[in-house]
């Protein structure tokens, strides 16, 4: 990052603006952790995977960041409803873009950006930093079916002139031999948002900039952050720079007239890092907590300008059953272990037959989200051998005939596909009958336990 250090207009201006509490919720999935190792990895501080082996990023600097650009490429590459590219854009510099495509308004452009280049060896802050807010953002909003297009980009090649966001933006602004424009609505650049002067992960000002000019609705971008930050909780405070900085990836999108602000540390209240474009930009001098605040806020603007569909792709388990809480759309149900989908459970409603990860993928038609993986654990009871216990008919027209051969008192459940309990019996005898004639058509789930032994049957009653 090249930063001029200019003088400063401080406008907290506060909109009417409220959000759902689903908003709230993709704010609180920011990850400290994943911060933490990404600008590890970044910095060459830790070895990571790449290519299928494990290496260490020793250099980001513009003639020798190829391993790090391709970390990036396959750390995006591995989150859903993304396409991933390199843009070359002269013989050694290129971009990384990820493009996740609005499902309403495919033409409206939000665009969440950071350089990956450095001028020498580690510079966590300087812009590891920043790639790992880009990256944990891609993270959290590409599980999220929205409204409009969100871009991730990572630039190249800005330490020696800001030249792949020059060549982005005016590829994006060429109107000229029947292009059309690119409807870049917003553009959010994030530059060194790791220092804080105070003791790391201590209570202090968090002071941030937002470097602002009145070009396009770049105010407005600004506005809309402060409202952000007063209708949450973060623990930071905007100085509000205008006219901002031109030295970072952000005023090339100016150049072009179109909305943008560069969101990082404050170097208009001079607590910028101490060891700036030297080797001794180290992770240890991170304010991890103050990073995530500021990629919070960051993520919280984009997913308020991106839309949220609504398609719920959260899990509720059961001590039986995991089940999808979107009432509508098709089902797949994922083994997280094996990251391979489980034959044949694209029902709302799973009854895992052992203990693991499970995840499910909701589908609307056009896009699909999957969930957080979840841990659920098998009763320890042993099963029944079918020496023991005879369920039939398999599917049931009217009564379901349970021949209970160890003669042993039975609990005996009956959950629908939802995972919503039915009815409850309990028996000693050896032959039982439940009547399913006043079931409507479909799958339940009959749990049948004893003292020592357990067993789920899936059973279809016509």
């Amino acid at each position: 990052m090249k930063r001029i250090l200019l003088s400063v207009l401080s406008i907290f201006t506060v909109i009417g603006l409220s959000y759902a509490q689903s908003i709230e919720d993709v704010i609180n999935a920011v990850s400290n952790s994943n911060l933490q190792l990404s600008v590890s990895e970044l910095s060459g501080e830790q070895a990571t995977m790449i290519d299928g082996s494990m290496q260490t990023i020793t250099s980001r600097v513009q003639s020798n960041n190829d391993l790090a650009a391709d970390y990036i490429k396959e750390r995006l590459e591995a989150f859903s409803n993304l396409t991933v590219e390199f843009q070359n854009f002269n013989s050694t510099g290129k971009n990384i873009i990820a493009t996740q495509i609005g499902q309403t308004n495919q033409d409206n452009i939000y665009m969440v950006c950071a350089h990956y280049d450095s001028v020498t060896t580690f510079c966590a802050d300087d812009n590891a930093t920043g790639v790992s807010a880009v990256i944990e953002i891609a993270r959290i909003l590409s599980a999220q079916c929205i409204d409009n297009t969100i871009i991730y980009a990572l630039w190249d090649e800005e330490e020696i002139g800001l030249l792949g966001a020059n060549f982005y933006a005016q590829q994006a602004a060429d109107a000229t031999n029947g292009n059309t424009r690119d409807n870049i609505l917003g553009v959010i650049n994030m530059d060194m948002i790791g220092y804080d002067g105070d003791v790391p992960g201590t209570a202090g000002d968090n002071e941030f900039d937002i470097d602002v000019r009145n070009i396009g609705n770049s105010i407005a971008i600004k506005d809309d952050l402060i409202n952000i930050l007063n209708t949450y909780t973060f623990d930071l405070n905007a100085i509000v720079v205008d006219p901002g900085t031109t030295a970072s990836d952000h005023s090339r999108f100016w150049n072009q007239g179109y909305s943008a602000v560069l969101v990082g540390e404050s170097w208009e209240t001079n607590d910028q890092t101490p060891d700036y474009h030297t080797s001794g930009d180290r992770a240890e001098d991170i304010d991890f907590q103050y990073m995530t605040e500021l990629t919070k806020l960051v993520t919280a603007y984009m997913v308020s300008k991106a839309g949220l569909v609504n398609l719920d792709h959260t899990i509720t388990q059961s001590s039986t059953a995991l089940t999808s809480n979107e009432i509508s759309g098709t089902y797949q149900w994922f083994n997280c272990d094996t990251n391979m989908p489980v034959a044949g459970e694209t029902n709302q409603t799973f009854v895992p037959l052992t203990s693991g990860n499970y995840a499910v993928e909701v589908s609307n038609g056009t896009c699909s989200e999957v969930s957080t993986c979840v841990t659920f654990s098998v009763l320890s009871t042993e099963d029944f051998l079918p020496s023991e216990i005879k369920i039939y008919p398999n599917p049931v027209i009217s009564i379901l005939k349970i021949e209970n051969f160890t003669e042993a008192e039975l609990n005996i459940t009956i959950n629908d596909i939802l995972g919503k309990e039915i009815e409850r019996h309990k028996s000693l005898k050896r032959h039982i009958e439940i009547e399913f004639n006043n079931f409507p058509s479909g799958v339940y789930f009959v749990t049948l336990k004893s003292q020592n032994k357990s067993s789920t049957y899936k059973i279809v009653n016509e």
